[in-house]
């Protein structure tokens, strides 16, 4: 493992040897539907004894995690650490989550740009020679987030157009070394980036920036291009943020566009279910990563991928004061092949 500015590059790249999505009722009913490895009609989980949102989610990114470790063959001792996070005060969902599986943890608080964080520090961990098999979890809930960040769902309050829609699924990657793609090449750590945006409802426009930035210095200790890449994926940063990513490139003679997908406009269908500006949350990109996007690469339909998951890191508490923003992104390079 070198460093080249702030990238770190995988002299022997880690592999993601096994991946497995889970999402809700509305994610079942959107384009990528039979992406998901689980889905439920029910997100309060109430038969299977759940009381509140929190402990739902917290077993929704259970079932992710139970399942990727069944298609891996592999028990719950044979991993030795896991790298989790969520939306929730103090990572709630991950931490039960945890609780039940007995696994070493290591909590993340990314916001939206959890997937990606913990996909790099697995690789770390791995690369490093510090874990043999390195978990990666990530979460959300629309009603869990809903109430934490904005209103409580009885409240009824009306949805900007600016708004995405949390939600509700997750996502879970075991890295370690199978010699099988998908191959984690690189990965670049993100900066703070502030916008200035105070509006709670307007996420796209607060992580844009991080994006552009992430991106741009990746890309820069790469010595890469946007069409050097199959794909480059945000998430989440919905129309509205891709909008802006797109005319933060255009300042620098860069078409973005037609080399970019975001995971917050491919979950959901924007026309006929209500979601406005996209899809958000951590389980957003993490269920899109783990439940289409990493078996394209496995089977070399793409070969080069750029993942940035992009974070609004905002506090409820900061804003109502009028606190801005501000946002994250983290940038994982991903590829078909070992070398080159």
């Amino acid at each position: 493992m070198t460093r080249r500015g702030d990238t770190l590059l995988f002299d022997a790249p880690p592999t993601v040897a096994a991946w497995a999505a889970a999402g809700g009722k509305k994610e079942s009913e959107g384009p990528l539907a039979a992406a998901f490895d689980f889905v439920t009609q029910d997100a309060a989980f109430g038969e299977q004894g759940c009381e509140n949102w929190e402990q739902a989610e917290s077993l929704l990114q259970r079932r992710a995690a139970e399942l990727c470790l069944r298609k891996a063959d592999l028990p719950r001792t044979g991993v030795d650490i896991t790298f989790a996070g969520d939306l929730q005060a103090q990572c709630t969902a991950s931490n039960y989550t945890m609780r039940e599986l007995g696994i070493p943890f290591a909590g993340v608080y990314g916001a939206c740009s959890t997937m990606a964080e913990t996909l790099a520090l697995a690789a770390v961990f791995a690369a490093g020679g510090m874990a043999e098999r390195a978990l990666a979890l990530t979460s959300s809930h629309f009603c869990a987030a809903e109430r934490q960040f904005r209103t409580p769902l009885e409240y009824g309050a009306k949805r900007t157009p600016t708004a995405q829609w949390t939600a509700t699924a997750a996502g879970a990657a075991l890295v370690g070394f199978s010699g099988k793609p998908p191959f984690i090449r690189a990965a670049t750590v993100g900066k703070i980036e502030d916008m200035g945006i105070t509006d709670l409802n307007n996420m796209g426009a607060a992580m844009a920036g991080a994006a552009y930035d992430t991106l741009t210095r990746h890309m820069k200790h790469r010595g890469t291009h946007p069409q050097d890449y199959d794909v480059i994926i945000t998430g989440d940063l919905g129309q509205v943020g891709s909008d802006l990513l797109y005319d933060l490139f255009q300042r620098d003679g860069v078409s973005l566009r037609e080399h970019h997908k975001d995971c917050g406009l491919m979950i959901y269908d924007r026309a006929a279910q209500d979601v406005h500006a996209g899809g958000s949350g951590c389980g957003c990109s993490a269920s899109m990563m783990c439940g289409h996007f990493f078996k394209r690469i496995q089977a070399g339909e793409l070969k080069r991928v750029l993942y940035c998951a992009t974070g609004a890191l905002m506090s409820p508490t900061v804003v109502q004061q009028g606190g801005s923003i501000p946002g994250i992104a983290h940038c994982v390079e991903i590829s078909s092949e070992a070398g080159g």
